[in-house]
C-alpha cells in the first residue's frame, strides 16, 4: 500500500491521501514544541505525498489551525483537502485563567461549547481567519460524545442543539458550495451511528474505534455507512498507542494504561506478525482499509521523521495468510473484510 495514493471520500468524491495528517499534536498536545518544528512537520507531510490534513479549534485552542494554514498557505488550494470542526468558539483570556487539559502551551482562548446555528457560522469563519485561507473542505460536528462529557443528560443536550441549529448550518453551507463535506469527529462509533440515523452526513472522523483491537462498529454503523456512501475517515489506529509499541510495560490504551487483558490481546495479535515478518504497526495501519467504507487513516505526527516513520510503516508487504492467521486464532472477527 501507498500512503500518497488516493481514495474518494464516500459519496463526496473528494480524493483523499490514504494516509492523513491528524494535527492535533500541533496543537502541543502533551507537549510543548517550537513553531518552526511544527511548520516543517508538516511540509514533510506535504513533500511525502499527503493531502488531507484535519484540525479543529480545540487543538491548542487554535494553535493547531494557525500552524497548519501556514505550512500550506502557498500551496494550490485545489492540490489538498482541509478538514477543520465545530462545536467551541474562542474566547481571548489571561493564559493564567485557563485549564488546558492534555494540551501543554496553547494561545491564550477559553474555549466554549456553542453547538448552535450562529454558533456554527461564527465557528466557521473564525477557523478560516486563523487558517488565513479561504475555504474548508470537510466541516465536522466535534465531541459530541460520552468519552467527552461523561454524562448522558449533556450529550442529549448537545446532540440535541447542534441537530436543531447547528447542523442547519452546516446544510446551508453545503448547499451553497462553502464546504464540500459534513460530518462529525468522535470518539464513539454509536454516536457516529445516531448522527447518521438522525441527517444527512457525507463523512464521519472515528477515533480508535475500528482497529486490530476493536470490530463493533462492523455489527451496524460500517454496513449503514457502506450502505449510504459514507466515507470513513479513522483517527487513532494504533488505539492511542500499544498497537504502535506492542505489550511493553506502560503501553497504553485508549489514553490509559493498558490492561492485563489487552495486553495479552496484543501479545497474542504480536505474535501472529512475527511469524509474517510484519510489523505490528503495520498490520495496525493497513487494517481498517479491508472495509469499503475507509477512506483515510490520520495518524498525528510532531516531527518530520515521525512523518517518515508513518508512510514507510504503512508500506510493508503483508501476505493475505496473516489477516486468515489472526481470524484462525481469535484475534480478528471472522467478518472482518480485509485488505488484498
Amino acid at each position: 500500500m501507498k500512503a500518497t495514493d488516493t481514495r474518494p471520500l464516500g459519496r463526496t468524491g473528494l480524493p483523499v491521501s490514504q494516509i492523513g495528517f491528524g494535527a492535533a499534536p500541533l496543537g502541543n498536545l502533551y507537549e510543548s514544541f517550537p513553531d518552526r518544528q511544527a511548520y516543517e512537520t508538516v511540509r514533510a507531510a506535504w513533500d511525502a505525498g499527503i493531502r488531507l490534513y484535519d484540525t479543529a479549534p480545540l487543538y491548542g485552542f487554535g494553535l493547531s489551525e494557525h500552524r497548519i494554514g501556514e505550512a500550506l498557505r502557498w500551496e494550490r488550494r485545489a492540490d489538498y483537502v482541509l478538514s477543520t470542526k465545530i462545536g467551541r468558539l474562542l474566547h481571548p483570556a489571561d493564559p493564567a485563567t485557563l485549564d488546558t487539559g492534555l494540551f501543554k502551551g496553547t494561545l491564550p482562548f477559553r474555549p466554549e461549547y456553542d453547538y448552535s446555528y450562529d454558533g456554527v457560522m461564527r465557528s466557521v469563519e473564525d477557523s478560516l481567519q486563523r487558517l488565513a485561507l479561504e475555504r474548508i473542505d470537510i466541516l465536522l460536528i466535534h465531541d459530541v460524545d460520552h468519552w467527552t462529557h461523561g454524562d448522558p443528560a449533556v450529550v442529549d443536550k448537545h446532540f440535541a442543539d447542534v441537530m436543531a441549529g447547528g447542523y442547519k448550518a452546516m446544510v446551508k453551507l453545503r448547499e451553497e458550495g462553502v464546504i464540500k463535506a459534513i460530518g462529525a469527529g468522535v470518539n464513539e462509533w454509536e454516536m457516529c451511528q445516531r448522527f447518521a440515523e438522525a441527517g444527512d452526513f457525507d463523512c464521519f472522523l472515528l477515533a480508535g474505534r475500528y482497529t486490530l483491537l476493536e470490530q463493533e462498529p462492523l455489527d451496524s454503523f460500517l454496513p449503514l455507512c457502506e450502505r449510504r456512501g459514507i466515507g470513513i475517515i479513522l483517527g487513532g489506529p494504533y488505539n492511542t498507542g500499544i498497537l504502535a509499541t506492542g505489550a511493553v510495560e506502560g503501553a497504553y490504551y485508549n489514553y490509559a494504561a493498558a490492561s492485563p487483558e489487552i495486553m495479552e490481546r496484543v501479545r497474542g495479535i504480536e505474535a501472529v506478525c512475527r511469524r509474517h515478518g510484519v510489523p505490528l504497526a503495520s498490520a495496525a495501519l493497513q487494517f481498517p482499509f479491508g472495509h469499503p467504507a475507509m477512506s483515510s487513516v490520520i495518524p498525528g505526527a510532531r516531527t518530520p521523521a515521525e512523518v517518515t516513520r508513518t508512510i514507510d510503516t504503512f508500506a510493508h508487504d503483508i501476505p493475505s495468510d496473516l489477516w486468515a492467521d489472526l481470524k484462525a486464532e481469535g484475534h480478528l472477527r471472522e467478518d472482518a473484510p480485509v485488505p488484498g
